[in-house]
């Protein structure tokens, strides 16, 4: 942490260039005593990341910013604030420190918390955060989690743990024991110290293969912003054998869409299947996440177009945490159908489809955008259909 960067001549020129090309600001001389012109568009670039992220940050003056990879990996106020509530007691340790985002916001809802960051920097860079947004209840440990959890005499509430993927974890599906810390490793140990623990993992993570490594499972939140999954959080307790339940949320600005299932309930439901009736609709991204397929189906009193397809039909207009349509005609997928439709352009989905988005578009000659929705899927009966449809509602 270069602490010239913080002088008020330095401050002024970072805010007032956060719309400057930064290539120019690295090739033009600045001359500035003691920061490189690298690190002042570093300072520049971090802090453009922050303005819709992490907005407290942005508009705070005098915030020291590590690099821009930190900033993309921390949580967002948004998931931060969610986090926190869901939280209370004397005291918690955030095992995976990071920028602190996460810290900050539980350290409203907690009477002490303890953040440890291995990187010595971007512990020192924390540290100095916190008193320049005053918060006064968080202490900074450069230490492995870990490792302080276990020589520590505290007696903590709730460890919290955002495990990061270890380089050699080749592709999308992942385990926990891919991760630093090694959580299902270590579980019996942190449990022995902490009465609860929040652990925070990438949409990546199958819920399934995260039930096989954990114990104790008590609650897992599937967070979506904007029909985006960003978060899934597993909520463990000291010796809890409850059945799991299951929240997800798409928050959409002033709405938020929830649905709450248990997972046990899920295994026993069965589908009802119909063609398009009046309406179709088509879960969030948290609901298709959490697989929540039957349930959904069932608690909402519709009916799937086919088991793999999740997509939902009725007659009636209902108030749903996911996109609804009306129905205009369904046809059957072929070419002489499909140019009866006389569609430029519309805005294509494909479920339980052998062709892409953009194979459709290209081999039917159909742009994207308009008012049509046409969905590619399959009927009850294994038919290939195109569902054509008018969106209800913004979302």
């Amino acid at each position: 942490m270069n602490k010239n960067i913080l002088t008020s001549e330095i401050q002024d020129f970072i805010s007032q260039n956060l719309r400057a090309d930064l290539i120019s600001i690295l090739l033009k001389p600045l001359n500035f005593k003691g920061v490189t012109n690298k690190e002042i568009a570093e300072q520049i670039e971090a802090k453009i990341k922050c303005k819709d992220k992490l907005p407290t940050w942005f508009g705070t003056p005098n915030i020291y910013y590590p690099n821009k990879l930190n900033i993309e990996q921390t949580s967002s106020e948004t998931t931060a604030q969610y986090k926190a509530g869901l939280l209370s007691g004397k005291s918690l340790l955030d095992m995976t420190g990071g920028f602190g985002v996460d810290s900050y916001y539980f350290s409203r809802c907690m009477e002490q918390v303890h953040h440890c960051e291995m990187n010595r920097n971007l512990s020192e860079i924390a540290e100095y955060n916190y008193k320049v947004l005053a918060r006064t209840n968080i202490h900074t440990h450069a230490d492995d989690g870990i490792d302080f959890l276990k020589n520590s005499e505290v007696a903590f509430d709730w460890v919290f743990i955002d495990p990061s993927r270890r380089h050699d974890a080749k592709g999308k599906v992942f385990l926990l024991s891919d991760c630093l810390p090694n959580v299902p490793n270590n579980l019996d140990a942190i449990l022995g110290r902490a009465k609860k623990i929040m652990i925070k993992t990438s949409p990546l993570l199958d819920i399934s293969a995260g039930l096989k490594e954990l114990d104790f499972v008590k609650e897992i939140h599937i967070i979506a912003i904007k029909n985006e999954v960003k978060e899934i959080l597993w909520i463990l307790e000291q010796a809890c054998e409850n059945e799991v339940l299951i929240k997800t949320l798409n928050l959409l600005g002033q709405e938020t869409e929830r649905f709450n299932f248990m997972l046990q309930e899920e295994k026993l439901a069965l589908s009802n299947f119909s063609e398009p009736q009046e309406y179709l609709y088509e879960p969030n991204s948290a609901i298709l996440k959490s697989g929540a397929f039957k349930t959904v189906g069932n608690k909402f009193n519709l009916y799937k177009l086919h088991d793999h397809s999740h997509l939902y039909t009725n007659s009636k207009l209902l108030a749903f945490p996911g996109r609804t349509f009306e129905i205009v005609k369904t046809i059957p997928f072929n070419k002489k159908e499909i140019k009866k439709l006389n569609l430029n352009k519309a805005n294509i989905t494909v479920r339980n489809f052998p062709m892409t988005v953009a194979q459709i578009r290209k081999k039917f000659k159909i742009k994207d955008g308009g008012e049509a929705y046409l969905f590619f899927t399959t009927n009850p009966e294994g038919e290939k259909i195109v569902v054509y449809c008018n969106k209800i509602g913004t979302n």
